[in-house]
């Protein structure tokens, strides 16, 4: 009987080394991801609020990621379409991620007639980063105190103003051109690279508006070198609680600046759900909240990847709808 007992033991003990084997055998040949340098596209010029988001994100990323670092990588140009494009190409392992927004990922097929992708399918969401507040700005050689009077002077005289964007479908023209449809004025937009060639045009009076982030011009307007007419979102902001939202002076405007990661279409869910977490880790490193909380006037999301895609699902919605109701055509 004892016999019998071990030799009972012995073959189930074997059988489970042998399922054991079968079940974690494959997972242990897959490389834990990452297993070399992960490369973020990001769709717009260095030194704009994109761009520094994704240096604090890289800042914090390495002690999450097998040691190996988040390259941030600049592919300004076509509303941020050339870079969304580049990692669609890519293959869906994880090492080619984008730095999501509204206009990419969002309302750029809206508006123009050729795509490069489908913003409906093309992408995996993987995690919504953070709400940024934005706000309208104006040079300070004009001498307008606020929107009501910045309005009524370019419903005087219609083409004479323009406004600096970040290029076609990017959010700093969609955002602006959604405030001027509103409004009933027509002003011309003169594109740059990014939020701080931007904010760089209006410093030299050569661009009059912009919409551009609170991080990005925040130092400016506290020394009096530009003002701000008024916030992009109803939401009072609180580095700027004096600045009244644009949504009382033309109803019905409100917009927040989103910022998200993304890859290729195909992502593995298991992988997926690593990166997600390993992102969330990062922005909940103290001096990564810090540069993205205080410095950058952000609003952390993170989140799952299913409430980022539900997400994006809804400003997919949202905003081709609101381009063909203001009538914003392409430039």
């Amino acid at each position: 009987m004892p016999f019998l007992t071990v030799a009972r033991r012995n073959h189930f003990g074997v059988a489970a080394v042998v399922v054991a084997t079968l079940i974690t055998g494959p997972a242990l040949a897959q490389p834990a991801w990452p297993d070399r340098p992960v490369r973020l596209l990001v769709p717009v010029g260095a030194g704009g609020a994109a761009d520094t988001l994704s240096r604090h994100l890289s800042n914090g990323f390495q002690q999450f990621s097998n040691g190996h670092p988040l390259i941030v990588e600049n592919r300004p140009g076509a509303g941020g379409t050339i870079a969304a494009a580049a990692v669609v190409r890519e293959k869906p392992d994880g090492h080619t991620l984008f730095l999501a927004e509204v206009g990419p990922n969002a309302v750029s097929h809206a508006l123009a007639a050729k795509m490069p992708y489908d913003p409906h399918t093309a992408f995996t969401p993987i995690v919504h980063l953070v709400n940024l507040p934005a706000v309208v700005l104006i040079r300070p050689t004009l001498p307008h105190a606020s929107l009501a009077d910045y309005i009524a002077a370019a419903k005087q005289q219609p083409g004479k103003f323009n406004y600096a964007s970040a290029g076609l479908g990017n959010w700093t023209h969609l955002f602006m051109a959604y405030l001027n449809s509103l409004a009933g004025i027509d002003v011309v937009n003169v594109v740059y690279r990014s939020g701080a060639e931007m904010l760089t045009a209006l410093l030299r009076n050569e661009a009059d508006t912009a919409i551009i982030t609170v991080s990005t011009s925040l130092g400016q307007i506290k020394e009096g070198k530009i003002r701000a007419l008024a916030g992009a979102a109803m939401r009072p902001m609180r580095q700027l609680p004096d600045t009244p939202p644009a949504g009382k002076t033309v109803p019905g405007f409100d917009v927040t600046v989103w910022h998200g990661i993304a890859g290729p279409a195909g992502m593995d869910p298991a992988l997926v759900a690593r990166i997600n977490g390993v992102f969330n880790q990062v922005m909940q490193v103290p001096a990564v909240r810090t540069g993205i909380v205080e410095a950058q006037a952000a609003d952390i999301v993170g989140g799952t990847p299913q409430q980022f895609d539900a997400f994006i699902k809804s400003e997919l919605k949202r905003w081709p709808e609101v381009v063909k109701a203001a009538g914003i055509k392409p430039e």
